[in-house]
């Protein structure tokens, strides 16, 4: 089932243009050749994830598990600011971010490998910081 939904995810990052970076970068350059068209993606997926978060957590548990696992932070400390800018940096720079870069490790470019590469040190190297003292 999985494997299912995530052939339906890339199919849908493949169709929307969010596998090429070119297109990511255009829509994030306001001041350049601004391409508005991932601002209807964006849309679509808040509408999508607005009613499906209304119809799951009217659920007493999640059909495959014994209960919601929601955050209860509240707070933005350091390590999610940090965190934040960073990958928003490296998605404009790039112009890919974790799911659209595994999707296009089938495209076989080498770039696409260092950045996922890249991506998985980061990820494990986040793991290993020592959390903030609260």
């Amino acid at each position: 089932m999985q494997f299912v939904i995530g052939l339906i995810f890339s199919a849908g990052l493949i169709l929307a243009g969010m596998t090429d970076p070119a297109k990511v970068q255009n829509f994030l350059d306001l001041a350049g050749q601004w391409d508005p068209s991932l601002m209807f993606v964006m849309i679509g997926a808040i509408a999508v994830t607005f009613v499906g978060y209304k119809l799951v957590l009217k659920r007493k548990a999640p059909i495959f598990g014994g209960k919601f696992h929601l955050p209860t932070r509240k707070d933005a400390d350091s390590r999610l600011l940090v965190g934040s800018g960073l990958f928003g940096i490296g998605w404009g720079l790039a112009g890919l971010c974790p799911g659209p870069a595994v999707t296009s490790l089938g495209i076989g470019s080498a770039g696409i490998f260092v950045f996922v590469a890249a991506l998985a040190v980061g990820m494990f190297a986040a793991r290993k910081l020592p959390e903030p003292k609260g």
